[in-house]
This record gives C-alpha cells, structure tokens and sequence, in this order.
C-alpha cells in the first residue's frame, strides 16, 4: 500500500474526493446520489484548504490503482481536523481506511499538532468503528455541520 499526498485538484484526487461525496450523499438519502447532489455538496464544502499550509490531503493506491483518500486541515496552533476519509467499496475490509488516519495522524504530529477532531454521521457506521478503535473518543460538538451527529477527538503522542 502506497500512499502520498497530494493536491486535491489533482486529478486522481479530485475522482476520489466525488467518489466521496457520491457515497455520503447517497447514504444520507439512503439511494444513489444524483451529479446535481454531489456537485453541491462538493460546492458547499470546498477542497481547497486541504493542501499546504492550511492542511494536507492523501492518496491511498493498491498495486498502482488509486483505491482511496482523506484529508486533515488545520484548526488552530494544536488542533487538526480529518475530512474527507474514503475507501472504495472494492477495497474496503483490508484496512485502508486505518492507514489512511494513521498517514494523516503522522503528518499532523510533524506538523507540530498535538489533538485531532473529526465529525460525522450516524449512518457511517464502519467510521464511527474505524474511528473507535484507533483512538478517537466521542467529545462535545465542535462545529455547527447539521449533516454532523457525533464528534470526536483524538490526542496525538
């Protein structure tokens, strides 16, 4: 397993960060998310800050194929925030997903952030458990999403 960062205009990231946006706008409606959806959800939420020096994003790629991604920005001085963590379908279950925080919880580290916070839904279920057992415990809400139903955070060592 490869990953890298990279810009999230950056074409293979840009394909990753829709294929994002299809699967939790289509999970919140409960049915296959329409391009006019996913366009203003991806609108509602730019990528920009995802990128140097505001944050980072990452790329996870299986035996050349790109086969997932996820960002971390920067809250303040001591604080980071993951977004954006997706793992495509044909590769979820080998632990992709767990080494895509693990990627951005090193960067974080480096970057001199000591606690990272995330949000989401009670629909992502594998999240939330991905979430769990890498640390991350349930804390008081932290922003005013109103996709957002639980928060968490993490202490980085």
């Amino acid at each position: 397993m490869r990953i890298d960062i990279r810009s999230p205009d950056d074409g293979v990231a840009a394909t990753l960060i829709r294929a994002y946006f299809t699967d939790i706008v289509g999970r919140y409606h409960s049915r296959a998310a329409d391009a006019a959806e996913v366009d203003a959800a991806m609108s509602s939420s730019p990528s920009a800050d995802l990128q140097a020096p505001t944050g980072v994003f990452v790329v996870a790629e299986r035996s050349g194929a790109p086969v997932g991604c996820g960002g971390m920005r920067v809250v303040d001085a001591t604080t980071g925030e993951l977004t954006r963590i997706y793992v495509d379908p044909a590769a979820r279950g080998i632990g992709v997903g767990a080494l895509l925080v693990l990627r951005l919880e090193a960067l974080a580290a480096q970057s001199g952030l000591s606690r990272l916070r995330l949000d989401t839904r009670s629909d992502l279920v594998e999240a939330r458990r991905l979430y769990a057992r890498l640390g991350y415990v349930e804390v008081a809400r932290h922003n005013d999403d109103p996709y957002a139903e639980h928060w968490f955070a993490k202490a980085l060592p």
